[in-house]
């Protein structure tokens, strides 16, 4: 299917009308460029020159994340391939190939903070925030089950010691985890603080 194509008409209007017809688009739907805005000439016989206008597709919001991943991924130089889908809340990308390990990175550290990049380059080459999560071959359900351990054996750490624990800065998803398997616990309760990036979790004592 063409995205892209240059129309001459007697009028600016016209060619765009024309231009949408080809590409079977509304205005909504794509970038209107005159590049020429046409005139009558002397008269209205002599020397008329038509308008002609280029018209594109704009970018899906798919096509949006994979450009922006694919110029991360080529400047810092890994070998990974990448599949997006969407769920209901999130947009959704899983990493795989030879390199995957190192774009994990320590407890996901550089997957995290690549989420965290796409996550603001995206929203604002859309001008909407969106939410996007990322994987790498099955790490984040590993994380999960590591962070739900994590959770209840320093919940039973406030609960001996009577003193908060604060964890480590996490991503928002990861954040909920923590919330979650303490959010019935009897003893313990949770809430975030700090600022994104570095936002984290803190378990208190019910008093």
């Amino acid at each position: 299917m063409k995205k892209q194509v240059e129309i001459e008409a007697g009028s600016i209007e016209e060619a765009v009308k024309e231009a949408l017809i080809k590409l079977g688009a509304s205005r909504e739907e794509v970038e209107i460029e005159v590049i020429e805005e046409g005139s009558r000439g002397f008269l209205g016989l002599i020397g008329n020159r038509l308008a002609r206008v280029r018209v594109k597709l704009k970018e899906s919001h798919t096509e949006i994340i994979a450009r922006t991943i694919k110029e991360i991924i080529y400047a810092i130089g890994i070998d990974v391939s990448f599949k997006i889908s969407k769920s209901e809340l999130y947009w959704n990308v899983n990493f795989e190939g030879p390199d995957v390990r190192l774009l994990i990175g320590r407890h996901g550290d550089t997957l995290n903070a690549l989420q965290f990049l796409v996550n603001l380059i995206v929203s604002k080459r859309i001008n909407e925030k969106i939410q996007l999560i990322m994987d790498a071959e099955g790490y984040r359900q590993r994380r999960e089950e590591t962070l739900r351990r994590l959770a209840r054996r320093l919940s039973e750490r406030v609960k001996r010691t009577k003193k908060d624990v604060v964890l480590e800065p996490m991503t928002p998803q990861e954040r909920r985890i923590i919330h979650m398997e303490l959010k019935e616990n009897p003893w313990v309760y949770t809430v975030s603080e700090g600022e994104e990036p570095y936002r984290k979790v803190v378990i208190s004592l019910k008093r």
